[in-house]
Order: structure tokens, then C-alpha cells, then sequence
């Protein structure tokens, strides 16, 4: 139940954040290069390791592959609305059905390795809600901040938000029903797409190719947080003094 509550809360708070501060574009894309920042780390720290720590490690390489193939067709459908790319989205009143569909199917391939984590708050479900929340400021701020939102009814961008809620849910729940034994390459598949999303983020081409120190910085950020977050996770006295 804390497994749900987080990835339902990540995506309110998002939204949230988003229909009261979606306005500020630099704000989002800060946010974005700081989460994949720490979801590039999570991914070769902690993500990669369990899925090459397994018996099938020699064969899972393709399922990597085919992550990273998986989220290039997903974002045909979303055009880059997880890396911030939405102003072509917003210059219409009805969110694009091919969207929603893409950035559901994407959390709800996250979720299905939830169901064989044995700790509540695992450093792949954190990487999980870290990843939520810039995208859903971003999905907040196109459907509560649109031109003549004001004069329609709330209730689809309601439903919108709820759907994107539930993805990983039901995703976790679909996930125990499958074979433990097929976790590495589920793992597999969402660390390609991590890996992917979180890289795009990151090596996106700046203005004229100037260092982005901001940016750089953010990226820092997120990958401290992330080795710190492992430190306390593999060796837990190493928070505490003696």
C-alpha cells in the first residue's frame, strides 16, 4: 500500500505543482535534468546490477536494447512530452489520444517490476516517483494551464490525471501474475527506457552548444542524491556514527 500511495501521490503532487506553477518553463526543465540526473544513476547503480546478478544475465542485453527501442516508439507518440517538448501539444484545446496512450503505456511498464520488490521503499520505486514528478508538473501545466481551459468542464483533465496515476499500480498489480522468475527481464526493458529518457535529458543539444553550467549542476544534484540514497541503501552504518 505505501508502494501505491507513493506513486499516486508523485504524480497529484506533480500535477499540482504543475496547474500552479506550469507557467514557468525554466522550472520544468530544471526539474527534468535534475531527475535525470538522478535516474541515470539509479539505473547503472542499482537497476542494471539486479538484472546482471541474475543466471540469465548473458541474454539479457537485448531486453536493455529493447527498452531503449520500446520508449523511441512510445515518444513518436508523445513527441518528447517527457523531455518537456509540449508546446506543440498546447496549441490545442483536446490532449492528443496517441499522448495519453504513450505516457500510459510507459508507467505502466514501470510497474510491473514493483510487484517482486520485497522492500517498501526500494531505490527503483524512488526512481520511479523522482521520474513522475517532472513529468507530471509538465502534464499538470499543459491541462490545467491551456487557452480557454477555464471555460471547459475539469472532469477530462481530471480523468487524464487519474488514468496517468493509476498506470504503475496497475501495472504492479498485472505484474503479480506473472513468473518471479521473469523480473530480470522486466527489469531489463524499464532500465532501457531509463536509460534512454534519463541520457536524452541530460545530452540534449544546448543553444549554440554552450556549457550549460546550470545544467550541469543539476545534473550533479541528481546524481548525488541518487549515490547518496545508495550508500544508506547497501550500507546502512554508514549513516550512523560509532
Amino acid at each position: 500500500m505505501i508502494t501505491v500511495f507513493l506513486l499516486i501521490l508523485s504524480v497529484i503532487a506533480g500535477v499540482f505543482l504543475g496547474k500552479h506553477f506550469g507557467k514557468k518553463e525554466k522550472l520544468a526543465k530544471n526539474l527534468l535534468v535534475l531527475s535525470a540526473g538522478f535516474l541515470i544513476t539509479i539505473c547503472l547503480n542499482e537497476v542494471f546490477p539486479q538484472v546482471y546478478a541474475s543466471e540469465e544475465s548473458s541474454n539479457l542485453g537485448i531486453f536493455v536494447i529493447a527498452g531503449v527501442l520500446l520508449q523511441m516508439i512510445l515518444e513518436a507518440l508523445t513527441k518528447g512530452f517527457e523531455h518537456g517538448h509540449f508546446h506543440h501539444h498546447s496549441e490545442h484545446n483536446i490532449l492528443p489520444i496517441a499522448l495519453m496512450v504513450g505516457l500510459f503505456v510507459h508507467a505502466f511498464i514501470e510497474g510491473i517490476p514493483l510487484a517482486n520488490e520485497k522492500e517498501a521503499l526500494s531505490p527503483y520505486l524512488l526512481g520511479i516517483v523522482f521520474h513522475n514528478l517532472p513529468i507530471s508538473f509538465i502534464l499538470g501545466a499543459f491541462l490545467f494551464n491551456r487557452k480557454n481551459e477555464s471555460k471547459s468542464s475539469p472532469y477530462p483533465s481530471l480523468l487524464i490525471v487519474a488514468l496517468f496515476a493509476l498506470a504503475s499500480p496497475m501495472g504492479m498489480l498485472l505484474g503479480n501474475y506473472f513468473n518471479p522468475n521473469l523480473q530480470p527481464y522486466f527489469l531489463a526493458i524499464v532500465g532501457g527506457i531509463f536509460l534512454h529518457i534519463s541520457s536524452v535529458i541530460i545530452f540534449e543539444s544546448n543553444k549554440n552548444h554552450n556549457i550549460d553550467w546550470v545544467k550541469i549542476g543539476l545534473v550533479i544534484l541528481g546524481v548525488s542524491l541518487a549515490l547518496i540514497m545508495h550508500l544508506f541503501h547497501h550500507h546502512p552504518a554508514a549513516g550512523h556514527l560509532h
